[in-house]
C-alpha cells in the first residue's frame, strides 16, 4: 500500500477550498445591478399618436446602442424595451391629446427577458425640472408644438384621467394630438433596480457605460462640488441629489442629459476611469482561459498515463513511486481544477478585479507545478506540454507571488 504524503493532502485541501470560494464568487460575479434612477435612451419603432392609441396597447422601442455598468456590457446592442400605453385621450377642439406610457419589459437579443418598472422622463432641462417638482407626478406626453411631436410633463399624482387633465391645465390649450414619429428618442427612467447578467468586459471607456462603483461616484461628487453643481456629502451613492447635479452639468456641457454617471460625463468631469477596476493587472479572454483549462486537463491525463494510474486514482501495486512524481501529479491536478474555475470567473464576468486576483491565484498554482517539475524526472512530452501552458498564462503571471 502506498501512502500519499501529507504535503499532497494539504495541496488537495487548498485546491478544494479555492474551488469552493471561486465557484461561489463566479455565481455572484455574473450578476450586475443596473440601479434605480438609471436612464436608458430608446427609439420608438412605430408612431405614438393620441388620435388612435388605446389604453393597454403595447409597443416596442429599440435601445440606442449598448449599455454597460462599470466594466461590463449588460444591455447589448439590439435590445428592446416594451412600453404599455396606460392612458390615451385624443385631442378635441378645446384640449390637446394626452398619452401616458410605462415600460415593463427588457428584451435582449438572445431571447432573455427581464421585468422592469420604468417611466418616461425627459432630457430637456425645462421639462425635467417640471417633472421633478412633484416626485409622485405621472409623466405624460401632451400634444403641442414639442420637439418630438409632443411635450413631456408631470401631471400630478391623481389616479383618474380627469385629475391628470386638470393638473395639466393650460398645457392642453393647443388642441393638438400627440404625434411622435417612429425613430423618436425617448428617455426611460428605471423606478427599480434591475439585476442583469454581465456580458463581455469592455476594452475601454465607452460613452454609454454607467458607472456605479462607490469610488467613482465619490470622485464625481467631488468634481461636481468643485464646479458648484453638488452641495452634499461625498457619500459615493448615486442618490437623487447626485443625479440632479449630473443632469445640470450635462445640460450645461451639451451632453445627453440623463443624470447617469456615464462615460462621456465622467470624462468631461476629468475623472480617471482607466480601463479596468481598482486592482492592477490583466485577465485572459474567455477563449484563452478555455484553452488553458483544456490543455491543463489533457496534460493531467497524459501524466496520469505515464504513472500507470487509473482515472479514479488507482496506482500500479507493482510499481514504486517517488515522492516527486506524486507531488507533480497533485500539483498538475490542482492547477487543472483551478484553471476550470478561472475559466468560469472570466467567462461569466461581472467583476474585473476578481478576475485579476483569480489570475494571480492561478499563476501561484502554476509556480507550484514548476517547483514539482524540478524535483522529478518527466517525459519530454509532459515538459513541452507544460511549457506551452506556461506561455499561455504569461500575461497574468507578470508579478511573482509567494508560494
Amino acid at each position: 500500500m502506498h501512502i500519499l504524503p501529507l504535503k499532497g493532502y494539504r495541496m488537495t485541501l487548498w485546491s478544494i477550498g479555492l474551488a469552493f470560494f471561486a465557484v461561489s464568487a463566479a455565481t455572484a460575479q455574473s450578476r450586475v445591478v443596473l440601479p434605480a434612477g438609471s436612464v436608458i435612451i430608446v427609439r420608438t419603432t412605430a408612431p405614438l399618436q393620441s388620435a388612435s392609441a388605446k389604453t393597454g396597447q403595447t409597443f416596442e422601442t429599440n435601445v440606442e446602442g449598448s449599455v454597460g455598468v462599470d466594466e461590463f456590457t449588460v444591455i447589448p446592442a439590439g435590445s428592446k424595451i416594451r412600453g404599455v400605453i396606460s392612458l390615451a385621450t385624443p385631442a378635441t377642439r378645446q384640449q390637446s391629446g394626452v398619452i401616458e406610457v410605462v415600460f415593463d419589459r427588457l428584451m435582449l437579443p438572445n431571447g432573455s427577458t427581464f421585468p422592469i418598472t420604468g417611466k418616461l422622463t425627459s432630457t430637456d432641462s425645462a421639462e425635467r425640472r417640471q417633472i421633478q417638482s412633484d416626485p409622485n407626478a405621472r409623466v405624460v406626453l401632451v400634444g403641442e408644438r414639442g420637439g418630438i411631436g409632443a411635450a413631456i410633463a408631470g401631471a400630478g399624482s391623481g389616479k383618474s384621467a380627469n385629475n391628470i387633465l386638470t393638473a395639466l391645465g393650460s398645457m392642453l390649450s393647443e388642441g393638438r394630438d400627440v404625434s411622435v414619429p417612429a425613430g423618436t428618442a425617448l428617455a426611460v427612467e428605471l423606478d427599480n433596480a434591475v439585476t442583469l447578467r454581465g456580458g463581455g468586459r469592455l476594452r475601454g471607456v465607452e460613452g454609454s457605460t454607467i458607472y456605479t462603483a462607490a469610488e467613482r461616484v465619490r470622485a464625481a461628487q467631488q468634481a461636481l462640488a468643485q464646479l458648484n453643481y453638488y452641495r452634499g456629502s461625498l457619500t459615493g451613492n448615486l442618490d437623487d441629489a447626485t443625479r440632479t447635479a449630473l443632469f445640470q452639468f450635462q445640460v450645461d456641457r451639451g451632453l445627453s442629459a440623463t443624470g447617469n454617471l456615464d462615460g462621456r460625463t465622467a470624462q468631461a468631469l476629468g475623472l480617471n476611469l482607466g480601463i479596468g477596476g481598482s486592482v492592477s493587472g490583466s485577465a485572459l479572454t474567455p477563449s484563452a482561459a478555455s484553452a488553458v483549462r483544456r490543455d491543463a486537463q489533457n496534460l493531467v491525463s497524459r501524466f496520469r498515463s505515464e504513472l500507470t494510474a487509473s482515472s479514479v486514482g488507482r496506482l500500479d501495486p507493482a510499481r514504486t513511486y517517488a515522492q516527486g512524481e506524486l507531488d507533480l501529479w497533485l500539483a498538475l491536478s490542482a492547477f487543472a481544477d483551478n484553471a476550470s474555475i478561472y475559466e468560469q470567473i472570466v467567462t461569466n464576468g461581472g467583476n474585473r478585479d476578481a478576475a485579476v486576483l483569480a489570475g494571480r491565484a492561478l499563476a501561484g498554482a502554476a509556480r507550484r507545478v514548476d517547483a514539482a517539475m524540478q524535483n522529478t524526472r518527466t517525459s519530454a512530452q509532459v515538459q513541452n506540454a507544460w511549457a506551452a501552458v506556461r506561455r499561455q498564462i504569461t500575461t497574468i503571471d507578470t508579478a511573482p507571488q509567494s508560494t
